[in-house]
């Protein structure tokens, strides 16, 4: 069997602005690691288990030259760019059938694949690997689907979650082990997820996916037909293309890419799909997905502050403060304040209450009307 991966990393990381930018999304900042960008992390997580000859990235057009020159890990045709944003669902076939190419002499029920994310927070690089040994495995076994769920620790409005049976809510369930799912929730009310964690079976959706070629490839072709049945005609204009290092996306892709819908890979095929299993995984997750995520990751001093780049706080509790230029270059001082976020950067400056940071995407939406690209 041959063992892939595919790391989606075509997201803007609007929510981390100033920090974040067109060219510079989150999955390429030093958000967790002062040295290491979460990508970078992200592909030395699974290098132990998959090679690097056999991880794949697709991007954006604008972000695959940028990623090419930093990531001298893989092999510069492994990562493949969008020819437009069409959501997980057509960035998922156009994988498929670029993996499905780049192994002809496999049939589709001897590769299997990992679908992971450039931009999560994950504590333990070792119980991670070992829950996508055990999530491929059952994948590569028993031809269904596998998704990761994490045990929840709150009660989250911001994740879709996964149900199992309720004959498996009192029973321990085993980190590794790949249980059938019951059904998927999209993100709930506060009240709805305090329920889910009082029960106790349901899980926190990762966004990971584990399948083999011929599962995806068909249960696309049979869910999705308007995303599947296009999966051969990319292979179609990919043959013999995918050792070649492409600049943009590759030849021939734009118009079938067009003519899919925009779409997730979790409406258009999970809620749908039979033979499902989700392995309750124990590796310490985060998604990481706006500025109040790094109170989950950092450990915050004695007056709950997390300061990252050395700023200055007097009598101010429970704050967000990032200085990304550094307390040599900018001095950032902040008195008397509480619940507050605030990111300094070279040229733009954040300052909003924790409880808005979903708001900062009004930012960047505003400053592109005011000011066109040039701060976004």
């Amino acid at each position: 069997m041959q063992r892939t991966a595919l790391i989606m990393a075509g997201g803007s990381g609007e929510r981390f602005w100033p920090l974040s930018r067109r060219t510079k999304p989150k999955q390429l900042l030093n958000l967790i690691s002062p040295d290491k960008t979460m990508l970078d992390e992200a592909i030395e997580r699974i290098a132990p288990l998959i090679s690097p000859d056999h991880i794949f990235i697709i991007t954006n057009e604008a972000l695959q030259p940028i990623m090419r020159e930093h990531l001298s890990l893989l092999p510069p045709a492994n990562i493949i760019a969008e020819p437009l944003k069409r959501n997980t669902a057509p960035c998922i076939a156009l994988g498929s059938a670029f993996i499905a190419e780049r192994y002809p002499s496999l049939k589709p029920h001897e590769i299997s694949i990992a679908v992971l994310t450039a931009d999560h927070f994950i504590e333990s690089p070792e119980r991670f690997r070992a829950a996508v040994d055990a999530a491929l495995t059952h994948a590569e076994k028993t031809g269904d689907i596998v998704t990761f769920g994490i045990r929840p620790t709150r009660p989250a409005t911001g994740y879709g979650y996964i149900e199992v049976a309720a004959s498996y809510a009192s029973a321990a369930i085993h980190p590794l082990e790949a249980i059938p799912v019951a059904s998927f929730h999209e993100k709930p009310s506060l009240e709805t997820a305090q329920e889910f964690l009082r029960q106790g079976r349901f899980f926190w959706n990762s966004g990971m996916f584990f399948w083999r070629l011929d599962t995806i490839i068909s249960g696309l072709e049979r869910h999705l037909p308007d995303v599947g049945r296009k999966i051969r005609d990319l292979r179609a204009v990919l043959t013999h293309t995918t050792q070649h290092i492409m600049s943009a996306s590759p030849p021939g892709t734009y118009d079938i890419f067009k003519s899919m819908p925009d779409i997730s890979i979790d409406y258009g095929l999970m809620e749908r799909a039979h033979h499902v299993a989700v392995v309750c995984a124990d590796f310490g997750w985060d998604d990481v997905g706006s500025w109040d995520a790094l109170e989950r990751v950092y450990e915050p001093d004695e007056a709950g502050n997390i300061n990252v780049g050395g700023s200055l706080l007097l009598d101010s509790k429970n704050c967000i403060v990032m200085n990304s230029v550094g307390d040599d270059v900018l001095s950032v001082a902040a008195i008397g304040v509480e619940n507050l976020v605030i990111v300094a950067t070279k040229d733009g400056i954040l300052v909003c209450p924790k409880d808005r940071v979903q708001d900062v995407r009004r930012v960047v939406s505003a400053l592109r009307e005011q000011s066109g690209e040039k701060f976004v």
